[in-house]
């Protein structure tokens, strides 16, 4: 009896089938940041006060010591803004101009370092956390806990009591009190990660645990990370600015915080408007500019707030 003929498989051409999105982190970042009008104004912005920072020994105008005195030898106090001094004097003469150029390089440096810092250390120890869970899970947690338990202000303090006020005591202690948030939201993805068959098929095949933690689970929270390291800037920035407020900043650094605070102690925060505004707009721009920027990573870390 004879076979019916079988019907020829007909494949789909490569070019007509669905191709997929293999598009890398770097690549939908900068897709979400050309599509959202404030993530691209919060990237100029931010891009503007990392310029001002580098370039800040050029750009201000005069030393932000310097006492400044007219022809006739008298100090120049309280000057409001002119042509020559943009945003006015201080009590004793000094550039405000100056000053919150050179605020802006403090400001940089404290949040980028202590971001830095943070990020590490709260990545390190949520990846192994939730990599090896069980007891080294609940031993580590458990510390995490305790440091949210210490309040972030009356730490500073009490470091600066122990050591002499700097921006690396500062740096010290907004990496030793905020690496627990990033640790916690790792090690919630790094659970998640860890149950995926690329890493059980590692752990069948012998892969070591350093290579499975760095190879394989690393690459997957990486995004998560650094959405949580341009929080964290923002997080350094404004305690740097506040504790320098509260007199326990480095009095060798000039910085935001400082402005406003010998603003504030000399009794000019009402009369002389153009002493602590500078400063305190130059604090929301650049922290809203790194919000606006942190959209844009937000949407890559979270599929779901991408627009289809």
């Amino acid at each position: 009896m004879s076979q019916p003929a079988k019907e020829p498989v007909v494949e789909t051409p490569l070019a007509k089938r669905p191709k997929k999105n293999h598009k890398g982190t770097f690549r939908l970042f900068l897709d979400n940041l050309v599509r959202d009008k404030l993530a691209m104004t919060g990237m100029i912005i931010l891009v503007a006060f990392i310029l001002v920072g580098v370039f800040a020994n050029q750009i201000a105008p005069y030393d932000v010591d310097e006492m400044h005195r007219t022809e006739q030898g008298e100090i120049k106090r309280l000057q409001p803004p002119s042509s020559e001094h943009l945003f006015g004097t201080t009590n004793v003469g000094r550039d405000i101009f100056s000053q919150v150029v050179m605020g802006t390089q403090t400001a940089l440096i404290v949040g980028g370092l202590a971001a830095f810092f943070v990020t590490f250390v709260g990545t390190a120890v949520g990846i192994i956390a939730g990599y090896f869970g069980g007891w080294i899970d609940n031993l580590l947690m458990r510390i995490v806990d305790i440091f949210y338990a210490i309040p972030f202000i009356p730490f500073v303090i009490v470091l600066v009591a122990l050591m002499e006020p700097s921006l690396w005591n500062v740096i010290l202690a907004v990496s030793l009190l905020t690496w627990r948030t990033v640790a916690r939201i790792v090690r919630s993805q790094v659970l998640t990660v860890a149950k995926r068959p690329f890493v059980k098929a590692a752990k069948v095949a012998g892969a070591s645990h350093g290579r499975i933690m760095v190879k394989y689970i690393l690459p997957n929270v990486i995004p998560l990370a650094l959405l949580e390291m341009a929080f964290m800037v923002n997080w350094a920035i404004t305690a740097e600015a506040s504790v320098a407020f509260l007199g326990f900043g480095d009095p060798n650094a000039t910085s935001w915080g400082q402005i406003i605070h010998y603003n504030f102690i000399n009794g000019h925060s009402r009369d002389a408007w153009w002493w602590a505004m500078p400063p305190g707009i130059a604090i929301v721009l650049l922290l809203v500019s790194i919000f606006f920027v942190a959209r844009a990573l937000e949407e890559v870390v979270n599929p779901r707030l991408r627009r289809r």
